[in-house]
């Protein structure tokens, strides 16, 4: 064996030299100087400030996935007919002065369900209706205006 004849194991490969200028310079691919040219830097979300601000919904328990949406007064068709005589218009002004439903469930929605009667001739403006009850008023001669 002599010594021109001695063959490499491994290809030539030079070394990434990196913080010398060309592509990789300045900053050698670390960022600025302070927190980010350090190592395990962490810099905290944006977003996660605006959702510490929030506030948490507590309470909600077994039933988290549930809805807190505000749900309608239900009220039946029998308790209506009982209540309004033949022909009559029924608003949520009537319906407080009936005493079916408080001061304070002036702003909420109102939606009338129950199985129907065929004669049943009433007017409903400004409260819902299930679709059993809009055909048993429609039958009986009455209009639904929501």
């Amino acid at each position: 064996m002599q010594f021109h004849t001695i063959q490499p194991l491994h290809a030539r490969r030079r070394s990434v030299q990196v913080g010398r200028g060309g592509k990789r310079g300045k900053t050698s691919g670390r960022g600025g100087k302070g927190q980010t040219a350090r190592a395990g830097h962490k810099i905290r979300p944006e977003w996660r400030d605006i959702i510490k601000k929030l506030p948490k919904l507590r309470g909600r328990g077994k039933h988290g996935l549930k809805s807190i949406a505000e749900k309608p007064i239900t009220l039946s068709l029998a308790l209506l007919t009982k209540a309004f005589p033949r022909d009559s218009s029924v608003t949520k002004e009537a319906l407080r002065a009936a005493g079916l439903i408080r001061k304070s469930d002036m702003m909420r929605s109102i939606k009338v369900r129950g199985a129907g009667e065929s004669d049943v001739r009433l007017s409903l403006s400004g409260i819902g209706a299930s679709a059993r009850v809009r055909r048993a008023i429609e039958r009986g001669g009455g209009t639904i205006q929501e």
